[in-house]
Protein backbone atom coordinates (compact mmCIF):
# COMPACT_ATOMS: atom_id res chain seq x y z
CA UNK A 1 0.00 0.00 0.00
CA UNK A 2 3.05 2.84 0.90
CA UNK A 3 4.43 2.17 -2.72
CA UNK A 4 0.84 2.97 -4.35
CA UNK A 5 0.54 5.79 -2.06
CA UNK A 6 3.78 7.61 -3.10
CA UNK A 7 2.75 8.06 -6.77
CA UNK A 8 -0.39 9.76 -5.90
CA UNK A 9 -0.15 13.84 -6.46
CA UNK A 10 -2.30 15.39 -3.69
CA UNK A 11 -1.87 18.24 -1.38
CA UNK A 12 -4.57 18.94 1.38
CA UNK A 13 -5.84 22.35 1.20
CA UNK A 14 -4.46 25.20 2.85
CA UNK A 15 -7.07 26.16 4.67
CA UNK A 16 -7.32 22.46 6.32
CA UNK A 17 -7.67 22.23 9.78
CA UNK A 18 -8.13 19.97 12.63
CA UNK A 19 -11.69 20.70 13.80
CA UNK A 20 -11.97 18.60 16.94
CA UNK A 21 -10.45 15.48 19.19
CA UNK A 22 -12.21 12.51 20.63
CA UNK A 23 -11.03 10.96 23.17
CA UNK A 24 -12.08 7.32 24.64
CA UNK A 25 -12.02 7.78 28.59
CA UNK A 26 -12.37 5.46 31.19
CA UNK A 27 -14.18 7.99 34.12
CA UNK A 28 -16.12 10.69 32.15
CA UNK A 29 -16.74 13.24 35.07
CA UNK A 30 -13.04 12.61 35.93
CA UNK A 31 -12.63 13.52 32.32
CA UNK A 32 -14.89 16.79 32.44
CA UNK A 33 -13.31 18.01 35.70
CA UNK A 34 -10.39 17.91 33.74
CA UNK A 35 -11.09 19.76 30.29
CA UNK A 36 -13.81 21.86 31.84
CA UNK A 37 -12.73 22.81 35.44
CA UNK A 38 -9.33 23.09 34.88
CA UNK A 39 -8.87 23.83 30.93
CA UNK A 40 -11.98 25.51 31.00
CA UNK A 41 -13.56 24.57 27.69
CA UNK A 42 -17.53 25.43 27.91
CA UNK A 43 -19.63 22.13 27.81
CA UNK A 44 -21.72 21.89 24.68
CA UNK A 45 -23.69 18.95 24.89
CA UNK A 46 -23.83 15.53 27.22
CA UNK A 47 -25.21 12.31 25.83
CA UNK A 48 -26.26 10.70 29.38
CA UNK A 49 -23.11 9.43 31.29
CA UNK A 50 -21.54 8.18 28.25
CA UNK A 51 -20.27 11.28 26.39
CA UNK A 52 -19.70 14.95 26.90
CA UNK A 53 -18.85 17.50 23.81
CA UNK A 54 -16.62 20.54 25.16
CA UNK A 55 -15.99 23.82 23.52
CA UNK A 56 -13.80 26.78 23.49
CA UNK A 57 -16.17 29.82 22.80
CA UNK A 58 -19.02 29.19 20.33
CA UNK A 59 -18.01 25.99 18.32
CA UNK A 60 -20.02 22.92 18.54
CA UNK A 61 -17.01 20.72 19.95
CA UNK A 62 -13.12 21.17 20.09
CA UNK A 63 -12.90 17.71 22.62
CA UNK A 64 -15.25 15.10 22.39
CA UNK A 65 -14.86 12.31 25.49
CA UNK A 66 -16.64 9.18 26.09
CA UNK A 67 -16.68 5.78 27.97
CA UNK A 68 -18.30 3.71 24.90
CA UNK A 69 -15.28 1.63 24.77
CA UNK A 70 -12.94 2.27 28.00
CA UNK A 71 -14.96 2.75 30.92
CA UNK A 72 -13.02 1.67 34.33
CA UNK A 73 -9.95 0.78 32.01
CA UNK A 74 -6.46 1.68 32.83
CA UNK A 75 -4.55 4.41 30.26
CA UNK A 76 -3.40 3.00 27.11
CA UNK A 77 0.21 2.14 27.42
CA UNK A 78 2.63 4.58 26.38
CA UNK A 79 4.67 2.70 24.30
CA UNK A 80 2.24 1.71 21.87
CA UNK A 81 0.76 3.22 19.15
CA UNK A 82 -2.16 5.79 19.39
CA UNK A 83 -2.10 9.81 20.79
CA UNK A 84 1.34 11.15 21.28
CA UNK A 85 -0.78 14.51 22.46
CA UNK A 86 -3.40 16.67 21.69
CA UNK A 87 -2.66 20.34 21.13
CA UNK A 88 -4.79 23.45 21.61
CA UNK A 89 -3.33 26.47 20.70
CA UNK A 90 -3.73 29.74 22.32
CA UNK A 91 -4.47 32.88 20.19
CA UNK A 92 -2.24 34.85 22.12
CA UNK A 93 1.22 34.61 24.84
CA UNK A 94 -1.48 36.19 27.23
CA UNK A 95 -3.80 33.42 27.23
CA UNK A 96 -1.12 30.92 27.47
CA UNK A 97 0.20 32.50 30.51
CA UNK A 98 -3.25 32.64 32.10
CA UNK A 99 -3.81 29.11 31.51
CA UNK A 100 -0.16 28.57 33.04
CA UNK A 101 -0.90 30.89 35.96
CA UNK A 102 -4.00 28.89 36.60
CA UNK A 103 -2.54 25.45 35.96
CA UNK A 104 0.49 26.46 39.19
CA UNK A 105 -2.33 27.57 41.42
CA UNK A 106 -3.60 24.45 41.32
CA UNK A 107 -1.07 22.47 41.65
CA UNK A 108 -1.32 20.56 38.41
CA UNK A 109 1.92 19.18 36.87
CA UNK A 110 3.59 19.96 33.90
CA UNK A 111 4.89 16.93 31.82
CA UNK A 112 7.25 19.69 30.34
CA UNK A 113 7.69 23.43 29.15
CA UNK A 114 9.45 24.21 25.83
CA UNK A 115 10.22 26.93 23.17
CA UNK A 116 10.20 25.68 20.07
CA UNK A 117 11.39 28.31 18.40
CA UNK A 118 8.14 28.58 16.31
CA UNK A 119 6.29 28.29 19.42
CA UNK A 120 6.04 28.45 23.50
CA UNK A 121 4.28 24.93 25.13
CA UNK A 122 3.49 23.90 28.30
CA UNK A 123 3.17 19.92 27.94
CA UNK A 124 0.59 17.78 30.78
CA UNK A 125 -1.27 14.92 30.82
CA UNK A 126 -5.20 14.14 31.63
CA UNK A 127 -6.06 12.33 34.05
CA UNK A 128 -6.24 9.29 31.43
CA UNK A 129 -2.53 9.93 30.69
CA UNK A 130 -3.94 11.68 27.11
CA UNK A 131 -0.51 14.34 26.44
CA UNK A 132 -2.14 17.75 26.13
CA UNK A 133 -0.18 20.75 24.97
CA UNK A 134 -1.30 23.96 25.48
CA UNK A 135 0.67 26.76 23.15
CA UNK A 136 0.73 30.09 21.46
CA UNK A 137 2.53 30.37 17.84
CA UNK A 138 5.20 33.47 18.09
CA UNK A 139 4.58 35.76 15.06
CA UNK A 140 5.75 33.82 11.83
CA UNK A 141 8.68 36.95 11.05
CA UNK A 142 10.43 35.44 14.72
CA UNK A 143 10.51 31.50 13.71
CA UNK A 144 13.44 30.68 13.09
CA UNK A 145 14.88 29.21 9.41
CA UNK A 146 18.00 27.77 8.04
CA UNK A 147 19.71 29.25 4.99
CA UNK A 148 17.50 27.35 2.71
CA UNK A 149 14.08 29.23 4.42
CA UNK A 150 12.93 25.74 5.49
CA UNK A 151 12.05 25.60 9.41
CA UNK A 152 14.55 25.33 11.85
CA UNK A 153 12.55 24.40 15.18
CA UNK A 154 14.11 23.42 18.33
CA UNK A 155 13.15 22.39 22.10
CA UNK A 156 14.78 24.63 24.73
CA UNK A 157 13.62 24.99 28.48
CA UNK A 158 10.69 27.31 28.46
CA UNK A 159 10.76 30.58 30.56
CA UNK A 160 8.44 30.03 32.58
CA UNK A 161 8.92 33.13 34.65
CA UNK A 162 8.99 34.95 31.16
CA UNK A 163 5.59 33.92 30.00
CA UNK A 164 3.92 34.65 33.52
CA UNK A 165 5.40 38.05 33.25
CA UNK A 166 3.26 38.75 30.15
CA UNK A 167 0.14 39.21 32.60
CA UNK A 168 1.38 42.09 33.80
Amino acid sequence: MQDALKNLQYSAPEGLRVGHIHLKVSDLERAVAFYHGLLGFKITQRYGSEAVFLAAGDYHHHVGLNVWYSKGNGPAPQHSPGLFHSAFLYPQRRDLAKICERLINQGYPLTGAADHGVSEALYLDDPDGNGVELYCDKPMSEWPRKLDGTLDMYTKPLDIQSLLDALE
